[in-house]
């Protein structure tokens, strides 16, 4: 069996990792700048004094971070011990199975989380969910022994039949725990995902095996979650339809989604806008409580149109800064006095105000510039630093309003908006709007030229009549 002092080291408190402890500082860390176990005083449950709960924050390597905690009480000497893991439920659930097959695979660290199972496959014994624990296979089979000797004299009064079944269960337990037994396979499966069995580098194949899987409604039920598999609509109430079966503008619809940050079920939202004088669109933001992930983007619908289009603000003053804008996914975006250029797709659909428009830009390029990672902004040479700062402080102040500029959006689906201070069909002083053809490479880009809505069928019938007519020649030969 492994060392007390062996299991202590499988696991890497949160504290010391914090303090960048390592082998290069010998192990030594000053008692005031790291204290990885929280003392807290509660009640005992037994005496019903107060006892003195230990809380510790560690991660365990190729899992994740969980939390140990012990209570242990002067009083009447009561001690209980817990592990909880320190993140959410997962998206899926997960099954750890393990071949024993010699004394050092009873050393495997083991995390039951208080959702998960254990089984013991050749003797048919399963631990139920129940109280979480940070233990080994030692420890599972040792403890499984000791429940089942707790009343066996008891038994062998009151049920002499039921007293055989359990010995035989225990003799066999401890012909496993001797090691006379090998080999035979114990799994964990917990439905949350937060249980484990330590691997080994020298597994092979066979011996240790992990693979996750989708929850079944009643388990979902059972963890306090929505159905993932559909019943979660249920609880979406969404408006109807029209006779049409098209969907009613300015009603918000919402659907179930998968978060792209953390996999964790969602809700998206949808609403349908009738824009004056341009289209529809369609607004969709989604929100992930699980990781905070928020996502908002606008798609125009309608048929392509023949030309793309230009549109051309003058911005210079408040008034504008509050204008409605649409610039749609395929729309390019440029301030000359500003020497902003956003090519196409780099924003996605927005559909906010130019100042808002202008906010989000200068939000991203700041983040990536110097914001992104450690050091970043300080390893930009100081001739570049001095002109992103001067890109910077040009587009706060038009953002300010202090600053006229000038807005041009190119969208070759014609696609974006611009909203007219001028009641139409007065055309406003401030827009010019201009018609173009698009350029080849637009065509390629967009999917144009492989695009045929009509006449799709003559190359086909062309091919066919091509291939028939030299068998028709052979024959008449």
């Amino acid at each position: 069996m492994a060392a007390e002092s062996e299991k202590q080291t499988f696991f890497e408190p949160i504290g010391a990792k914090a303090q960048g402890l390592s082998a290069a500082t010998n192990g030594t860390v000053d008692e005031d700048d790291v204290k990885p176990v929280d003392e807290i005083e509660s009640l005992c449950m037994n005496c019903h004094k107060n006892g003195i709960t230990r809380l510790l924050l560690t991660q365990i390597p190729y899992f994740r971070e969980v939390v140990i905690m012990s209570f242990s009480c002067d009083h009447c000497n009561f001690q209980n011990n817990e592990i909880q893991p320190a993140g959410t439920i997962q998206p899926k659930g997960t099954h750890y199975e393990l071949r024993l097959t010699d004394l050092a695979d009873f050393s495997r660290q083991v995390v039951k989380s208080d959702t998960a199972t254990v089984k013991f496959i050749e003797i048919d014994l399963e631990i139920p969910a129940g109280r979480g624990q940070l233990t080994n296979v030692e420890g599972l089979l040792t403890g499984v022994v000791d429940d089942l000797e707790m009343g066996q004299e008891e038994r062998k009064e009151k049920a002499p039949e039921v007293y055989e079944k359990v010995a035989e269960i225990i003799k066999k337990c401890r012909a496993m725990l001797a090691g006379e037994s090998f080999p035979f396979r114990v799994y964990v499966d917990d439905p949350a995902g937060n249980s484990f069995i330590a691997p080994d580098l020298k597994d092979g194949v066979g011996k240790w095996e992990k693979h996750e899987y989708a929850r079944t409604p009643e388990q979902n039920a059972a963890l306090g979650l929505a159905d993932s598999d559909g019943n979660a609509e249920d609880g979406l109430k969404n408006p109807g339809l029209t006779e049409d079966g098209e969907i009613i503008p300015n009603e918000v619809y919402s659907f179930p989604a998968t978060c792209p940050g953390c996999m964790h079920n969602c809700t998206t939202h949808m609403k349908m806008v009738d824009i004056p004088h341009f289209k529809q669109v369609v607004l969709m933001s989604t929100v992930c409580d699980a990781c905070g992930y928020r996502s908002n983007d606008v798609k125009t619908g309608g048929e392509i149109p023949e030309y793309g289009e230009k549109i051309t603000l003058q911005v210079d003053g408040e008034v504008d800064l509050a204008r409605d804008i649409l610039k749609s996914e395929t729309c390019g975006l440029e301030c000359p006095e500003l020497e902003l250029h956003v090519n196409p797709g780099t924003l996605g659909g927005r559909f906010t105000t130019v100042e808002g428009l202008l906010t989000q830009v200068r939000d991203d390029l700041h983040s990536q510039i110097f914001e992104a990672g450690e050091g970043a902004g300080d390893s930009l040479r100081p001739d570049e630093k001095s002109q992103w700062e001067k890109f910077f402080a040009n587009l706060d102040s038009a953002i300010a309003g202090s600053k006229p500029f000038t807005v041009i959006l190119t969208d070759p689906f014609a696609s974006s908006y611009v909203q007219s201070l001028v009641d139409p069909p007065s055309p406003d002083p401030k827009i010019q709007r201009e018609k173009y053809t698009r350029t080849e490479e637009e065509e390629e880009e967009l999917g144009l030229k492989d695009m045929k809505t009509e006449g799709y069928e003559a190359p086909e019938k062309e091919e066919t009549e091509g291939e028939a007519k030299p068998e028709a020649e052979a024959k008449t030969e």
